[in-house]
């Protein structure tokens, strides 16, 4: 059973790179969410005037691994107590955003964040948003797998990279399989 969560935590190509690696994962599409303007472009976005955030819709079997599982990397992967930055991105665009797209998906964000908070893993309260789905528009082809197409592009090596490694340890037991396709 195929569900969609809507992930914002900085550059959308961090998250996107992550989630192709993770089991149960079917689909991940970098993209655009939040703000008013229909079908922004990159370029609008990262002015910063649009209100859009850089996000990934993450297609995933329910069956294979749950939302809160999904959220649960979401969380160790990107700093949640930073507004509008991630690292040397800032801007809006770069905001920690959950959009959910059911009460049960709200409730779980919200349940999840309360359980980080009292385990006090950050010195700084959790900012994460969490709001229902706006309308996603998915970015231009170019941004899409990009990590796998330029993997030795310097932003991909000194940002993602760590990211991406991190992942594979922490969350070993999440990860695909070598011979599974992505």
């Amino acid at each position: 059973m195929s569900e969609t969560a809507t992930l914002g935590g900085g550059c959308f190509w961090c998250l996107e790179a992550i989630y192709l690696e993770v089991d149960g994962i079917e689909s991940v599409v970098s993209g655009y969410a939040g703000g008013p303007n229909p079908n922004p472009t990159y370029h609008e976005v990262c002015s910063g005037t649009t209100g859009h955030a850089e996000v990934v819709q993450v297609t995933f079997d329910a069956s294979v691994i749950t939302y809160r599982e999904i959220l649960e990397i979401f969380f160790a992967i990107h700093d949640p107590t930073t507004l509008n930055r991630q690292g040397a991105d800032v801007g809006s665009q770069y905001r920690s955003v959950v959009f959910t797209h059911t009460p049960e998906q709200d409730s779980v964000a919200r349940e999840l964040v309360a359980d980080l908070e009292k385990q006090g893993i950050w010195d700084e309260p959790v900012i994460t948003e969490i709001t229902p789905v706006p309308e996603f528009y998915p970015a231009e082809a170019y941004h899409q797998d990009y990590y796998r197409q330029n993997p030795n592009q310097g932003y991909c090596q000194v940002v993602i990279s760590p990211k991406v490694a991190k992942l594979r340890q922490r969350f070993a037991s999440k990860l695909r399989s070598a011979a599974e396709p992505h």
